[in-house]
């Protein structure tokens, strides 16, 4: 999927033609520079290495200072490859904005999710709760009740729907349309929701190629 690494900015909303009001979401898209440039003939297969997010000399690792001073690169804190079509023209230290997406046309935005810590059955599965609110059986309402077996096979089976930490994982959505994009601002405009909290990095992922 070729794609650029962006910064959720919030959320808002927008009229469109029809007079409606569709919720969209502010990303704020690169601008990326391509760090590296992967062909099939040297590599195996065609790809770009983008960076996002300019940041001081002292948060980048030795390797890659030494590498971005070679191309007299500025350092960058987010590195993500990107399958791109074997025509590619980019070049090292060329720079590609929002631009790069057109108005109207689904993408897939990808994210980490919102990290909600150590969350019981009910809130983490969707459970119901077992036993009742009276007589005495308050302790069990928001408990997961039976988790196993009986004398066979004795033991808890692998994948049982419990109790655990929720939230923090990498969650992709579909089929997001572009409603406005900002070229000076390097701002597009995607209808719904995308995955992550505020000021946090997604993907936003092109057709596929190939």
């Amino acid at each position: 999927m070729s794609g650029l690494l962006g910064k959720k900015l919030g959320m808002s909303s927008v009229y469109n033609e029809a007079g409606n009001r569709v919720p969209v979401t502010a990303i704020e898209v690169g601008p990326c520079r391509v760090i590296r440039v992967k062909s099939v003939e040297k590599d195996g297969y065609s790809s770009l290495q983008l960076g996002f997010g300019v940041v001081k000399e002292k948060k980048v690792r030795k390797p890659e200072l030494g590498y971005y001073k070679k191309h007299n690169l500025d350092l960058y804190a987010h590195l993500k490859e990107f399958r791109f079509p074997t025509d590619i023209t980019y070049k090292v230290g060329d720079e590609i904005k929002a631009d790069f997406f057109t108005e109207g046309e689904l993408i897939k935005v990808r994210g980490t999710s919102k990290g909600k810590g150590f969350q019981g059955v009910m809130r983490r599965h969707g459970f119901g709760g077992v036993g009742g609110t009276t007589h005495g059986q308050s302790d069990r309402l928001r408990a997961p009740g039976s988790i196993g077996a009986s004398s066979y096979p004795s033991r808890v089976f692998k994948g049982q729907k419990m109790a655990g930490r929720t939230g923090g994982e990498s969650v992709t959505v579909s089929n997001l349309r572009v409603m406005k994009i900002f070229p000076d601002k390097n701002i597009i405009l995607v209808k719904g929701a995308v995955p992550g909290a505020v000021n946090s990095i997604v993907q936003l992922l092109k057709k596929r190629v190939g």
